[in-house]
């Protein structure tokens, strides 16, 4: 068997391929990713199967030259532009070239800026009309933020770009914030990303009681390695996640279906960083000027009690000198009027006790006997009747000036 160097194996595919495309050839692709550097335009064109997952089954490099981009500017105008755009399906012009250096190459010669938009691009459109049908666009952002961001979901490779930056900037923040980051790995890119991705998202939604919140995050990388972030059942997994979802793919000009069913969409993952302290930093601001409105407020009820206490006390003064000043004249009053109330009672006392004794004379048993009454006894005790005295009693006679016995017959 015969062995080839590198260099003649591809000298003969070179030499193959221009034997076989001698002239420029019209092709379809859809552009997964465009650059543009010193006026040249570079561009990655795919294609993709029929069936609904899309898979990726040609792809090639091609380049528009700046000379040849100018002339055809000035022949198509900004349909150009507008044609050679991310995600677009283009019908060019190109002519096939194959260097035994750099590979094989599509040098674009002219473009037909009336083709249809790319199958990528119909097929975001797509995802998004059914998201929206089933009311699953604003789902995610509906949901309520905690007043709080501590305990992060991650959904991430551990191999991400972004992923030790977000770890450095949290860790790092000026405020001391602490977070609590769990990681659930997963692909970012190629054809794992959709199945190990919905995987992540759903050990997320059964441990959703214990975060605060989830956050996809990916560095950054060729605008056709995102597609797998607009595939309906991940964007579909992820609207229906039952705790805010922000992400930090790490574009600044692409946005995948999922930032659109995200809560929030934030360009790169120090920027999701920034998002949570900023969160935080906003709620400790606001207790800081509820603490402060708190304090006002108790300043304010101190000062209102000072005054109502120094009030009361100036009522409580005057309030007992009154009383005073009426307890002391009522005491020179008393001073005054006792002497002669004290005279009049015993006076009156007097003249009491000078009736009393007179009247107790006037009815003194002496005075009716001076006035010639008797009183008759029997075994020392008084009667009153003829009938208390019996034939034979011994009855005592008391008069005024002595006493008889006497027998009664």
């Amino acid at each position: 068997m015969m062995t080839y160097s590198l260099l003649d194996l591809n000298a003969h595919i070179r030499y193959a391929v221009a034997l076989n495309f001698p002239e420029a050839i019209w092709v379809t692709a859809e552009i997964a990713q465009v650059n543009e550097a010193r006026g040249h335009i570079f561009m990655d064109l795919v294609q993709k199967g029929e069936g609904e997952e899309g898979a990726i089954v040609a792809q090639a490099a091609a380049i528009l030259w700046q000379r040849q981009y100018r002339q055809l500017r000035l022949q198509r105008g900004h349909a150009l532009d507008e044609a050679l755009c991310e995600g677009r399906e283009v019908r060019l012009q190109v002519r096939v070239d194959f260097h035994e250096r750099y590979g094989l190459k599509l040098i674009v010669l002219d473009a037909d800026p009336a083709y249809t938009i790319g199958r990528m691009e119909l097929q975001r459109r797509q995802t998004l009309k059914q998201l929206e049908e089933a009311g699953l666009l604003e789902r995610n952002r509906s949901l309520p933020m905690p007043c709080v961001l501590q305990h992060i979901a991650v959904i991430s490779s551990e191999g991400a770009a972004g992923l030790q930056d977000f770890q450095e900037h949290l860790r790092q923040n000026a405020f001391g914030f602490a977070f609590h980051l769990q990681l659930f790995s997963t692909a970012v890119q190629g054809e794992n990303l959709e199945a190990e991705f919905l995987q992540a998202l759903q050990q997320v939604a059964l441990q959703a009681q214990a975060f605060d919140c989830a956050v996809v995050l990916r560095g950054g990388g060729a605008r056709l390695d995102l597609s797998g972030f607009d595939a309906l059942s991940v964007c579909r997994a992820a609207a229906l996640l039952p705790i805010p979802l922000l992400t930090g793919i790490g574009h600044e000009t692409d946005e995948t279906v999922l930032d659109r069913v995200a809560y929030a969409s934030l360009k790169t993952p120090t920027a999701v960083a920034d998002y949570l302290i900023q969160h935080n930093l906003f709620f400790e601001g606001a207790l800081l000027q509820w603490a402060e409105q708190v304090n006002e407020l108790a300043q304010q009820h101190l000062r209102q009690q000072h005054l109502q206490l120094a009030h009361w006390e100036t009522a409580a003064q005057w309030a007992a000198q009154t009383h005073l000043r009426s307890a002391r004249q009522q005491l020179a009053y008393a001073e005054q009027t006792l002497p002669a109330l004290a005279r009049q009672t015993l006076r009156r006392a007097y003249d009491h006790l000078q009736r009393a004794e007179t009247l107790c004379n006037a009815l003194h048993p002496d005075a009716a006997l001076r006035r010639g009454f008797s009183l008759t006894r029997k075994n020392g005790r008084v009667i009153t009747s003829t009938q208390d005295a019996q034939p034979g009693d011994v009855i005592e006679t008391q008069m005024a000036d002595g006493a008889f016995r006497a027998r009664v017959e």
